[in-house]
């Protein structure tokens, strides 16, 4: 299992979700109380995604987060680089039309370092809950920017820094002692959520990420905290 600390090697990181498949929707729910759907309904209002447009949804793992895009009209492909999501999703979901709206959900398996898609191939690029787990997250932002079209929109959904600082150390406490011993009593692969919560608990606050992504090439870059900063949502705009 590789730590938060360690190198985040992409086939230890796919593994890791491989094993999770099964129950991650529900987990996350659980160990969110809930506001994880808020979240995804919030970035799909902020991406502001229409008929006819197209999404690339990275990191979507079990495609959930890609029915929040089709319900407006637009196709979305939900691509993940852990086979065991997508084919949990795939088996789900289908093509999601019927239960989505009239866009539709397409499935891809790829590495956010090197997407699959070529130049301009989309209308708005999402990451929620993934920029953390790459290798290297600049890289990324930089070859979402390649695949996104001008005047493309990039919408980051990413777990954050509480602004109140009383209250953000009761939640990193929460984090690294209350939710792994949750997820070991509910979880088949507990590891796994020790990893996540140290993944967030090192990740940039908001200011240190939306110089990140203006530094792969992205403009008017902004952000908005949801949950008093539990998450964060930033956006940029390809020039």
């Amino acid at each position: 299992m590789a730590r938060a600390d360690l190198d985040k090697r992409p086939g230890d990181v796919a593994a890791m979700f491989d094993a999770i498949a099964g129950r991650y929707d529900l987990l996350n729910d659980i160990l969110s109380a809930g506001q994880v759907r808020l979240w995804r309904r919030a970035v799909a209002r902020i991406t502001g995604a229409g008929l006819g447009e197209r999404v690339l949804d990275l990191a979507a793992g079990t495609g959930t987060s890609s029915l929040t895009f089709t319900a407006a009209g637009a196709d979305c492909v939900a691509c993940d680089f852990s086979l065991g999501m997508l084919m949990a999703g795939h088996a789900k979901l289908g093509d999601g039309s019927r239960r989505a709206g009239r866009g539709q959900v397409g499935w891809a398996a790829g590495d956010a370092l090197r997407l699959p898609f070529r130049d301009e191939a989309f209308d708005a690029v999402t990451i929620s809950f993934g920029l953390r787990n790459v290798a290297d997250p600049g890289a990324a932002l930089a070859e979402m920017r390649r695949v996104t079209r001008p005047g493309g929109r990039l919408v980051v959904c990413e777990f954050s820094t509480i602004t109140i600082a009383p209250v953000d150390m009761i939640y990193r406490r929460y984090l690294l002692n209350i939710l792994p011993a949750i997820a070991r009593r509910t979880a088949s692969s507990a590891e796994a959520y020790e990893y996540l919560a140290e993944s967030i608990n090192h990740w940039p606050d908001q200011r240190e990420l939306a110089g990140l992504i203006e530094a792969a090439g992205w403009s008017a870059v902004r952000w908005r905290d949801l949950s008093m900063g539990v998450v964060a949502v930033h956006v940029g705009r390809r020039e």
